[in-house]
């Protein structure tokens, strides 16, 4: 799946990262705002696809002077299809931090880094995983450890087509990355998208010397 749109996983074309950068406002915009907020598309491209959905019903289209300002038509038939589709990243963090949270052995903090935190990424991107585990577990837990951080990266790459990379850490092994000046912990400090236990920035702060 291309994380950064992954819309394309069934619209490759232009029309749905149109439609999700759409589908994430409330306010009618222009074209030309639509464009820019799509990023990696031409303005003539953009232009093509917002007359096609307007056309189809699935926009409203409107002109304002010498602009036309383009809004989601929510009571269109295919709407709940463009919602799910719009969707996908958060579904699948949504399905991450679920799995995780029913963990028998809890997670200290897991979240999200990398490209799927920073909405980019490709359908080559690695799904990145920041799993910290607690410092105390017995020999039985940390088999069962493994073997739910095995099944989280199995239902990850089948939910996306992408490989999970996870980085397990416990807690005292996260205080010596943070009192080495790991490069990694800046990424966590940065991005990273808490979905289960502590939240990460309180985490590296805690742990901080």
């Amino acid at each position: 799946m291309d994380l950064g749109q992954p819309v394309r996983a069934v619209v490759p074309s232009l029309d749905g990262p149109v439609l999700t950068v759409l589908a994430g406002l409330a306010t009618p915009i222009s074209g030309r705002e639509v464009g820019r907020l799509v990023g990696t598309a031409s303005p003539a491209g953009v232009q093509r696809v917002l007359t096609r959905l307007a056309a189809e019903g699935v926009v409203h289209a409107e002109r304002r002077t010498n602009t036309v300002y383009y809004s989601t038509n929510r009571e269109h038939l295919a709407w709940p299809a463009v919602e799910v589709l719009a969707g996908l990243r958060r579904e699948l963090l949504g399905r991450i931090a679920e799995r995780v949270q029913a963990w028998s052995v809890p997670v200290h903090t897991a979240a999200v880094f990398g490209s799927l935190a920073r909405g980019e990424g490709n359908t080559d991107s690695d799904v990145d995983l920041l799993l910290v585990r607690a410092d105390d577990l017995t020999g039985e837990q940390s088999q069962v450890w493994e073997e739910q951080v095995d099944a989280l990266v199995t239902a990850v790459q089948a939910w996306t087509g992408n490989r999970a990379q996870p980085y397990e850490i416990s807690v005292q092994e996260l205080r010596a990355h943070v009192d080495a000046g790991e490069p990694i912990v800046q990424s966590w400090q940065r991005e990273a998208i808490t979905l289960a236990g502590r939240d990460v920035t309180a985490v590296l702060r805690s742990v901080a010397r």
